[in-house]
């Protein structure tokens, strides 16, 4: 088989890349996305595939994007960060590239790419986590991927866990992602901050003293120089975090869970306590295997390498 292009389209840049079987990016490009226009997005991912058209013999194209796609792998039916309505992507961006084109959800690409050539290569079962502002998902059932009736499976960040707990973006309150996210890590860090400075020193001086402006990365930093309150935080968000997946273990029974996103850059001082809280509140825990817990392998790149592994199977 050949060459696929797989394009990444993020609320802030789109990114193109040239993909061979292998999952290897030979080429990417990023470009601004203007994500209040669709037209102009559209023009966008068209312009970025067509440069790279111009320098490669590539069989299909596959975009991903955060947001609902239709049945058939055609339609953004509503995406968060960009303008996009029940948008044509599939046939818009055909009209530009002459080349045949796959939409998909980019938690969904990212997930097939870490099943298929990533972490999780040999299981059949896989529920890809991306642990970012948000939580994202994708999972893969009997080595195919589990879009749902609708093209809308894949969202267990918005399930809830704490009955009217914090207000989540999504209009309801106590969804998983507002416990378990980096947006949860910064909450926590910033209210541990201003409860006990003191404790907090590193991560307020990792912030020039300023409780609100402590971010994920200085958490991390932090937590990795072996600050208490930074690894404390940590344990607090990885705590949720194994908390949900054994909750997802008992509905969907994978063979493993796949830990991506900015927050998994904390490795083991986000995935151990995630690990000790799975297997204390998984279902039937004495008398079934356990999942793994693995840390992603393919980076930012996995949602466009998955978009083109996608696009090349079509």
């Amino acid at each position: 088989m050949g060459l696929a292009i797989g394009v990444d389209v993020g609320g802030t840049k789109v990114a193109a890349g040239v993909v061979d079987d292998d999952g290897h990016v030979i080429e990417k490009l990023k470009r601004y996305t203007p994500a209040a226009s669709p037209d102009d997005t559209i023009g966008v991912i068209a312009g970025a595939v067509t440069e790279l058209l111009g320098r490669y013999t590539v069989e299909a194209v596959g975009i991903g994007a955060a947001g609902f796609v239709d049945q058939i792998r055609a339609n953004v039916l509503f995406a968060p960060n960009l303008a996009w309505r029940d948008e044509p992507v599939k046939k818009l961006v055909e009209e530009h590239i002459g080349r045949p084109v796959v939409v998909e959800n980019d938690a969904n690409a990212a997930a097939w790419a870490e099943t298929r050539l990533g972490a999780a290569r040999g299981h059949e079962h896989v529920v890809l986590i991306t642990v970012g502002t948000g939580i994202g998902a994708g999972i893969v059932l009997d080595g195919r991927l589990y879009r749902g009736a609708f093209g809308s499976a894949g969202e267990p960040g918005h399930y809830r866990v704490v009955p009217d707990g914090r207000l989540c973006g999504c209009g309801n309150q106590g969804c998983w992602e507002q416990y378990a996210s980096g947006k949860a890590l910064v909450a926590e860090a910033r209210e541990f901050a201003r409860r006990s400075p003191e404790a907090a020193a590193r991560m307020l001086q990792l912030a020039d003293g300023d409780a609100d402006s402590i971010d994920g990365p200085a958490v991390t930093t932090a937590a990795y120089e072996g600050d208490p309150a930074a690894v404390r935080c940590l344990e607090t968000v990885g705590s949720w975090l194994g908390t949900g997946l054994a909750d997802l273990s008992a509905i969907l029974d994978p063979g493993c869970f796949v830990i991506g996103g900015g927050v998994s850059e904390a490795g083991d001082l986000l995935l151990g306590p995630a690990r000790y809280a799975y297997d204390h509140c998984l279902t039937g825990r004495t008398h079934r295997p356990y999942a793994d817990i693995r840390l992603a392998q393919l980076g930012p790149d996995a949602g466009l390498i998955g978009a083109a592994d996608l696009a090349r199977a079509s």
